[in-house]
Order: C-alpha cells, then sequence, then structure tokens
C-alpha cells in the first residue's frame, strides 16, 4: 500500500528517487500525469489501465467528460524506475506543478502524488482549517 509522506531532492536531471518503500508496489515503470490542485499523480501501470479503462468509458458527447480525459492522457507520460528508485520528471510537468528542488512525495494508497513543497504546506494549513467538514464526509461513508 502507498502511504505516508516524503520529501527528497529533484537532481538536476530532472530524476526523482521514489521512498524505498513504495518501490516494490510501483514496479519497473510508471505513468505520470498531471493531477488535481497543481500536484502530479504517479500511478504504477496496472492501476494506470483501470483508470484508463474507466476514462474510455466515459460518454464522449459530454464535453466535461472530454476535459477530464484529455487532462489526465494528454499530459501522460510512461517512465521507467531505474535501478535506485528514480524516475524522471518531464519539463512540462515539472513546470504545472510548479517543482523546485524538494518535492513533497505522498502515498495515496494506489497513486502517488508529488507536491511542490510550499503548495503542500498550504494545502495542509487549508484542509486542516476544514477539519470539521472533512469529519463529516468520513461520517457519511461509515468510517469513524
Amino acid at each position: 500500500m502507498l502511504i505516508g509522506e516524503y520529501i527528497h531532492t529533484l537532481d538536476p536531471k530532472k530524476r526523482l528517487s521514489m521512498p524505498a518503500k513504495f518501490r516494490k508496489e510501483l514496479g519497473k515503470k510508471v505513468v505520470v500525469t498531471k493531477g488535481f490542485e497543481k500536484c502530479l499523480f504517479v500511478h504504477p501501470v496496472k492501476g494506470w489501465q483501470g483508470l484508463v479503462e474507466k476514462i474510455r468509458n466515459l460518454p464522449t458527447g459530454d464535453a466535461s467528460a472530454r476535459g477530464v480525459a484529455r487532462f489526465f492522457l494528454g499530459s501522460a507520460v510512461e517512465t521507467d524506475v531505474d535501478s535506485l528508485g528514480r524516475i524522471l520528471i518531464p519539463d512540462f510537468l515539472k513546470t504545472f506543478a510548479e517543482l523546485g528542488e524538494k518535492v513533497v512525495i505522498i502515498g495515496m494508497h494506489d497513486r502517488v502524488e508529488l507536491w511542490n513543497e510550499s503548495a503542500w504546506k498550504e494545502y495542509q494549513v487549508r484542509i486542516e482549517h476544514d477539519a470539521d467538514a472533512l469529519a463529516g464526509k468520513f461520517g457519511e461513508a461509515g468510517s469513524l
């Protein structure tokens, strides 16, 4: 399972080392794409294929469905995980997520999110401020 928060350094060649605990589950190839809140999503290839299938089943006559497909599929890049557990972040995705030298790596169960360090800190403040609303969502799901 992909869980936890880590901070790693993006090297000058735009390679990012995945946490050792994530490497087995991610496998030898991953798909990196745009995510929500200006982060990047990193999917194991197997998980990515399931997401692609869901997107394929969206109605192409619906403009918002086409937008979802373009957002995720149009920016997706398959990349190898090298022997040191590093992935290459393409320039356009690095720019989209405004990644600097320090990158926050968040395990999200079936995917990984990559965040600009400052953006992650701002997001945490915002989400902690909304703790009551989040608790309500847990209650709706019967989780708490």
